[in-house]
């Protein structure tokens, strides 16, 4: 029984071994990809080169990117410090209601008794 487990695990070994192997590339093949590889830059030697370096490409002139800067800065899309994180979205101030309007509907909302203060009424009776 042992004889017959050990023949069908070398068995299956030497299967496995064969189809790891099987791409069906010649050394030549192999080697030509090697020199491609190389002369594409994807291939280092030693610790120097790690990770290789990628070539960068950009669209933008330096003067379009120190404009988009400028727009962002104006806009308060950049933040300097820790303090200023998170960045706030600009509020337009002529959008939304004024002080006034919203002290209006307060005081409407308290004469109606829809506005309360504290835990002990929570929620408002007033709907």
């Amino acid at each position: 029984m042992k004889a017959l487990a050990t023949a069908l695990m070398v068995t299956a070994t030497l299967v496995g071994m064969s189809a790891a192997h099987a791409d069906g590339k010649t050394r030549e093949q192999v080697q030509q990809e090697l020199q491609a590889a190389k002369a594409a830059g994807q291939v280092t030697f030693g610790e120097l080169d790690y990770p290789p370096a990628t070539v960068q490409q950009t669209s933008l002139t330096r003067d379009q990117v120190q404009q988009e800067l400028q727009a962002a800065k104006a806009a308060g899309q950049v933040t300097s410090a820790e303090l200023d994180y998170p960045p706030k979205a600009a509020v337009s101030q002529s959008a939304g209601k004024s002080r006034e309007q919203v002290r209006q509907e307060l005081a409407e909302a308290k004469a109606r008794g829809e506005y309360t203060f504290g835990e002990l009424d929570y929620p408002p009776k007033g709907k």
